[in-house]
């Protein structure tokens, strides 16, 4: 005890001289950073660096060259890039993905929304429930697809002749028109729960009061969840959009397990035109595409920020 008085007396001293010279003294705490800090930060910013950004710099770099991933090459300056702009296969897998990723963002968020509304109610079983949704997110992205394409291929077209029902005794997988809601079904299926949980942390932050004042004012369910529950988790919903939006332009192993880019090129995404380009000779071609792909989201991304700027606040 006399030695915390001590301290503390020799620090108020040291202070008390210090202000009559002039100087202001400030908190350790702020003169320098705890080294556990950089135990933290450094080992992960270096696999960063070397899982992530110099293999980027290195394909951005041989996007400007005729490289086909090994062997000599050449600069060829911007070459790629405009022969990818006037490449129809090209533009037709980003028609195909900025389409499929609008669609899957929207079915996503409102099927997540409503299931988080009704498990966060005042319903038996609820615990059960969540954990029975969430299953889908721990399974690989690819044995999800192989096992829905049994089903789109076998199960559902035997179904569909039991019952005699035209369009539904062939395999959607098979129609270039309609190949792409069987995907949109099953990369649903796949990202609804990851949203959901989202959705469920939102909800169970809101004060119960809120509502109790809303019943004593008298209005009804869906008056409270668009005057109050929306807005209340609009932060949630704008980062499970983003999210969301990014990972579906990504989207590859559910589509090569699904239809492997079939029929022919109508279902195929950037990605996977990327990733068939490398094995193909294209190399340097195709990291042109993915350098301008990269571009491409983080301008979505932003753009998407800008416009919810102030509805983001959790």
């Amino acid at each position: 005890m006399s030695t915390t008085i001590e301290a503390t007396t020799t620090e108020a001293i040291r202070t008390e001289e210090a202000a009559r010279e002039g100087q202001k003294i400030r908190p350790r705490s702020s003169r320098r950073i705890d080294r556990v800090h950089y135990l933290f930060l450094v080992p992960t910013l270096v696999l960063f660096t070397i899982a992530i950004t110099i293999p980027a710099i290195i394909g951005i770099f041989f996007s400007f060259t005729n490289s086909i991933g090994f062997g000599e090459w050449n600069f060829v300056g911007i070459t790629n890039y405009i022969a990818m702009f006037g490449d129809p296969a090209i533009w037709q897998s980003y028609g195909f993905t900025m389409g499929f990723a609008a669609v899957t963002v929207i079915l996503v968020n409102v099927l997540a929304f409503l299931l988080a509304i009704g498990l966060v109610a005042r319903i038996r079983l609820k615990a059960p429930l969540r954990t029975v949704f969430v299953i889908p997110m721990v399974i690989s992205g690819i044995v999800i697809a192989f096992v829905f394409n049994f089903l789109f291929s076998n199960a559902v077209p035997a179904l569909g002749q039991s019952l005699n029902i035209p369009w539904l005794s062939e395999s959607i997988l098979a129609n270039p028109n309609l190949a792409w809601i069987g995907i949109v079904i099953v990369t649903a299926w796949q990202a609804i729960p990851g949203t959901l949980l989202i959705y469920i942390a939102g909800l169970l932050a809101v004060p119960g009061d809120v509502y109790e004042a809303a019943d004593l004012d008298g209005a009804s369910k869906w008056q409270q969840m668009l005057q109050i529950t929306l807005p209340l988790v609009a932060g949630y919903v704008v980062i499970n959009v983003i999210l969301g939006f990014k990972n579906f332009l990504n989207a590859y192993d559910i589509i090569v397990g699904l239809t492997d880019g079939g029929p022919g090129t109508s279902t195929r995404s950037i990605a996977m035109t990327i990733f068939t380009g490398f094995s193909g000779g294209d190399y340097a071609y195709q990291m042109a595409n993915a350098t301008f792909f990269f571009v491409l989201v983080v301008v979505i991304s932003l753009l998407q920020l800008r416009l919810t700027q102030g509805k983001n606040q959790l």
